[in-house]
């Protein structure tokens, strides 16, 4: 529907599935948040206690493994197992230890906030300390928006990808932290028209 619109060039922001990159015939910029949200935990690091990473599910493994690289952090995983067909997924076990640690518990979306609800009551289990929750996305479908402020979390940090609309965003009071990827997006339309290089950001 974009390039039949007219597009010859689009721009994308942490795509929930690469492999749809493979499906425009078009050039385009494959973005991240990743720069944007580390910087705002790095500034928080001195505060925290003996910190780790720790990725919602292994299919974010390797971008969790990003931060904790970044970061220099430990970090974990919760390994999940889908039932047969059944669509929810259980959280099962922790891989790392987070026993007496703040843990950074990342993901690129949040959107019906299963994983998340399952990983904070597996992590609380295990011992670990202050949760906070870091993610791209605020696609908050349904109820999960309620779902996830219930949650035992210290602090939840998202960007303005998604609006939250008023109603949703009051229920998380003074615990939300929104990132502007606003300066990202602008840098990168310009350096596009300009024909300059845009992995350049990115020391790419």
């Amino acid at each position: 529907m974009i390039e039949v619109a007219g597009a010859d060039r689009y721009i994308t922001l942490d795509l929930h599935a690469g492999q749809i990159q493979g499906f425009f015939s078009i050039p385009g910029d494959v973005l991240s948040a990743f720069h944007i949200l580390v910087d705002y935990v790095r500034e928080k690091l001195p505060g925290l206690h003996r910190p780790a990473v720790v990725a919602v599910d292994l299919g974010f493994a390797k971008k969790a493994r990003n931060y904790a690289a970044a970061l220099n952090t430990p970090m974990a995983f919760i390994e999940k197992r889908r039932s047969g067909n059944d669509s929810k997924a259980q959280a099962l076990t922790l891989i790392g230890e987070v026993e007496d640690r703040d843990v950074i518990l990342v993901d690129d979306e949040v959107d019906t906030g299963d994983s998340m609800v399952q990983a904070v009551n597996l992590l609380k289990e295990k011992g670990a300390r202050d949760v906070y929750m870091i993610f791209v996305h605020p696609v908050l479908s349904a109820t999960a928006a309620r779902r996830i402020t219930d949650l035992p979390v210290k602090e939840f940090v998202a960007t303005d990808t998604i609006p939250i609309p008023p109603e949703k965003a009051v229920l998380f009071g003074d615990r939300l932290t929104i990132l502007s990827v606003a300066p990202l997006l602008g840098e990168v339309i310009t350096r596009a028209n300009e024909g300059r290089s845009v992995g350049e950001l990115f020391n790419e």
